[in-house]
């Protein structure tokens, strides 16, 4: 199966409102988004139903009132984005990824410690 096509960063708001609530209608999506923005609810339809013909979200029309949910869960799109930054930003050097996002933000002692518990994992060091 072909992955999803990469989601805009608007898609990825409404993304973000379905994998947090779970599947939800167009008022459900627009009232989680126009609390954080100024947007109309006719945008939120039409952004769903651009991002059901990409094949972003699946819509279930079995009632009156249209339901959407997210047809890649969080991880699935977040890896499928990072490969893409991967390859066309970093050449495919996960190294230069990694440098480059710890010296852009600074994590949080909670943040390394779970970066040095993963690479011990990868090393096949204590779990």
């Amino acid at each position: 199966m072909q992955p999803s096509p990469k989601p805009t960063d608007a898609e990825l708001a409404i993304l973000r409102v379905l994998w947090a609530r779970g599947p939800s209608t167009v008022r459900q999506v627009f009232e989680v988004l126009s609390a954080e923005r100024e947007l109309g609810y006719t945008t939120v339809l039409k952004m769903l139903q651009i991002m059901d013909e990409k094949g972003l979200v699946q819509r279930d029309a079995a009632d009156r009132v249209h339901i959407f949910s997210a047809t890649e869960t969080q991880v699935q799109t977040q890896r499928h984005l990072l490969d893409d930054l991967l390859d066309k930003a970093f050449g495919g050097s996960s190294l230069s990824l990694v440098m480059q996002a710890l010296a852009t933000r600074k994590a949080s002692h909670e943040e390394l410690a779970e970066i040095r518990k993963m690479l011990d994992q990868a090393e096949g060091g204590p779990r």
